[in-house]
């Protein structure tokens, strides 16, 4: 079994990606004309960093992670709606982000206790249920059902539920600051949601369970050929 200690290179590495998102998020909504452009030259020198010296599953991981949040950030801000990052764009910072906090991520999970399985979604289901009660977040209700999925998956229960908790502070954060909106109704649906929506990490833990799910893949052996006696 992985140590839960934390070594020197593992507290660095976080303490690094915390500085670098909480810091590129405020420096793109606070410089008005070159933030944005500066954010996106940062998080992706400190992405394609990690990525050069990252093991061959890891470095699958982070960039299948890309891949799938591109895709994903178009079809939920730019095609669904359901969110608007101040520029009516999708920056170019922010695929690669998401591949650092899935790096932070895995970084807290391996450090976290089992007891975080059960306790993250006991201690969020009394605000979704009120959310969902009072008509104030009814697409909560829908997220939270995701996230409860990809914890019976099994598969990486324990990284399921950090970023979970992750993705909401960050989302807080990033909300606060005004770099992205939540809308009050979602598009197709008529769902209501809150900015930003406290389920709104059932997204990273999709995301994650498509990365874990595609790089497990990768490694399972190839079948061995049967030859004729």
């Amino acid at each position: 079994m992985q140590s839960k200690h934390w070594d020197r290179r593992d507290l660095q590495r976080a303490l690094l990606i915390t500085g670098i998102i909480a810091g590129g998020l405020a420096f793109d909504q606070l410089v008005e004309f070159w933030g944005q452009s500066l954010t996106n030259v940062g998080i992706w020198a400190a992405f394609l960093y990690w990525l050069r010296g990252a093991r061959p599953d890891d470095r699958l991981a982070l960039a299948v992670c890309v891949l799938y949040a591109t895709v994903g950030e178009i079809f939920l801000s730019l095609v669904w709606g359901l969110y608007e990052y101040r520029l009516t764009n999708v920056p170019l910072f922010v695929p690669p982000g998401h591949a650092l906090v899935f790096m932070l991520g895995r970084i807290l999970a391996e450090k976290a206790r089992d007891w975080i399985v059960w306790f993250v979604p006991l201690a969020t289901s009394p605000f979704v249920f009120m959310l969902a009660g009072t008509g104030l977040g009814t697409l909560d209700a829908m997220l939270f059902a995701l996230f409860l999925l990809c914890l019976l998956s099994g598969r990486a229960s324990r990284l399921y539920a950090v970023m979970f908790v992750l993705s909401l502070a960050m989302e807080i954060y990033g909300t606060w600051l005004g770099n992205w909106t939540w809308v009050q109704e979602a598009p197709w649906l008529g769902l209501t949601t809150i900015n930003p929506p406290l389920a709104a990490g059932a997204f990273y833990c999709m995301l994650d369970m498509l990365v874990v799910a595609t790089v497990a893949s990768r490694r399972r052996p190839a079948p061995v050929a049967l030859t004729a006696a």
